[in-house]
C-alpha cells in the first residue's frame, strides 16, 4: 500500500514595516533624505511606543517608564490547535489493511476535525513493523495488539496511553474456531488438521495457541498438518469460512464484530476452545513524545464518547469508550 506524504506549509506573515509603494522623487529633492531622516524618525517613534502588553492591562510591567525584564509574564501553554503540525496514527494489522481502513477512517476524520490538523493513517503488514515505527518515533500514537505491547514495553519503545472498554470489560479472549459442519469438536480433534495463525508477535493469534498445543505434549509442527500465517484476525476467520484451513485461533473481539456485521456467520462456526482473559489491546505512544502531546491525545481519547459524533465513531469500532489502562493485566 503506497504511503501518502503530507507536505507542511509555513504561513507567510506580512511585515508591519513593509512599504506598499515608493513616493516619486521630486525635482530638487535630497537623494539622501530617505536614507538619513526617515530612519531617524522611525527610531524616535519606536522609542515612544509602549512595551509588550501583559494579560491585565495591555501594558508591560514597568517602573518609572523602564521595562522590567525580571518581571515578565509566563507564556501560555500551547493549545491543541498549535501543538501538532500533523498526527501520525498507526494501526496494527489486527484487521486486514482494507478492514483497518474501513474501520478507522471515521476516527481519522474525527481526529482531524478535533485537532484541526491532518491525521495520517499509517499501516504496516506485521506487528513488528508497527513496533519499529514506535521505536524510531515515526508515529505519534498507535493501536497495537497485546503481544507487541508486552514486548514493546519491555524494550522501552512504547507506553500505554489508554485502553478501549468493550462490553463493560477491558479484557478479551482468544478462541479456536472451526466450521460448524466440521466433525472437529475438541482441541484433540484438531490433530493432523490445517490451522491458521495471525502474526508471530500476536497474543491470541500465536502465543496463546502455541501454549495450548504444547500442553498437548507436541510442538505445533508435529500437531498440525499445515500452518499458515494470515497477518490479521479477520483473514483467519475467512480462511476457516472458505475452507482454506480447518481451524484458526482468533481474537474474540474481532470475531464478535464480524458476527455483528454479518449475523449469518454465527451459524457457520463452532468455538472449540477459549483462552483466559488478557489485557485488551491498548493505545500507546512513544515514551519520548512530549508531555503536552501525550496530555492532548489522552484527553481526546478519554472524552470522545461524550460527543454524539464521537460516540458514533466508537460504535463503528465496536468500542464503548476509552479508559485508563492497567498494565498488570498484561503479565
Amino acid at each position: 500500500m503506497a504511503e501518502k506524504t503530507l507536505s507542511r506549509h509555513r504561513p507567510l506573515i506580512a511585515s508591519p514595516f513593509s512599504v506598499a509603494e515608493k513616493p516619486a522623487r521630486t525635482s530638487g529633492s535630497n537623494p539622501n533624505f530617505s536614507s538619513t531622516v526617515v530612519p531617524a524618525l522611525l527610531l524616535v517613534l519606536l522609542l515612544l511606543l509602549p512595551g509588550c502588553p501583559d494579560r491585565q492591562n495591555n501594558q508591560a510591567p514597568t517602573e518609572g517608564g523602564i521595562i522590567r525584564l525580571d518581571n515578565l509574564v509566563t507564556l501560555p501553554v500551547p493549545s491543541r490547535e498549535t501543538e501538532f503540525d500533523m498526527i501520525r496514527l498507526a494501526v496494527a494489522a489486527i484487521l486486514s489493511p482494507q478492514g483497518t481502513v474501513n474501520s478507522y477512517r471515521p476516527l481519522q476524520a474525527y481526529m482531524e476535525q478535533y485537532f484541526g490538523k491532518p491525521v495520517a493513517l499509517v499501516q504496516r503488514r506485521t506487528y513488528q513493523e508497527v513496533n519499529e515505527l514506535l521505536a524510531r518515533e515515526l508515529v505519534d500514537v498507535a493501536f497495537v495488539c497485546t503481544g507487541p505491547f508486552v514486548t514493546g514495553r519491555r524494550e522501552g519503545i512504547m507506553e500505554m496511553l489508554v485502553v478501549p472498554r468493550i462490553d463493560g470489560k477491558i479484557t478479551y479472549q482468544g478462541q479456536f474456531i472451526v466450521l460448524a459442519s466440521s466433525p472437529i469438536r475438541t482441541i484433540h480433534d484438531l490433530h493432523g488438521r490445517s490451522f491458521a495463525l495471525t502474526d508471530p508477535m500476536s497474543n491470541t493469534g500465536y502465543r496463546y495457541p502455541m501454549g495450548v498445543i504444547q500442553a498437548q505434549g507436541a510442538s505445533a509442527e508435529q500437531f498440525f498438518s499445515q500452518i499458515i500465517f494470515t497477518y490479521s484476525h479477520d483473514r483467519s476467520i475467512y480462511a476457516v469460512h472458505d475452507g482454506i484451513v480447518d481451524g484458526a485461533s482468533v481474537d474474540r473481539i474481532v470475531y464478535d464484530n464480524a458476527l455483528r456485521r454479518d449475523s449469518a456467520l454465527e451459524d457457520r462456526f463452532r468455538i472449540v476452545h477459549r483462552s483466559r482473559e488478557y489485557g485488551i489491546p491498548p493505545v500507546v505512544v512513544p515514551p519520548r513524545l512530549s508531555e503536552e502531546k501525550k496530555r492532548q491525545l489522552k484527553e481526546f481519547f478519554l472524552s470522545i464518547h461524550e460527543d454524539p459524533a464521537g460516540a458514533k465513531v466508537l460504535t463503528r469500532l465496536g468500542i464503548e469508550r476509552f479508559v485508563p489502562g492497567d498494565p498488570s493485566l498484561y503479565y
